[in-house]
């Protein structure tokens, strides 16, 4: 009986650590989720500071000729 008792709270342990780092896993997600709509909306704030940078980068873009794959050879 004593190994049925070390066998489940091995895996009882076992199924402890892999709910710790699934949660770890989440919470990791979670955070760079919000890390990353902050650096968006830091980035969109700034460039709402300069709009005329944002329609002078977007004029230069539009005139650019697009570029085209390389013609095979004859």
């Amino acid at each position: 009986m004593s190994r049925y008792l070390d066998e489940a709270q091995s895996s009882a342990r076992l199924d402890a650590k892999a709910r710790r780092k699934q949660l770890d896993q989440r919470r990791m997600e979670y955070r760079r989720a919000i890390e990353s709509y902050a650096e968006q909306r830091l980035l969109q704030q700034q460039l709402s500071d300069y709009p005329e940078l944002i329609a002078a980068s977007y004029r230069v873009a539009s005139r650019a000729p697009t570029r085209r794959s390389a013609q095979p050879g004859r």
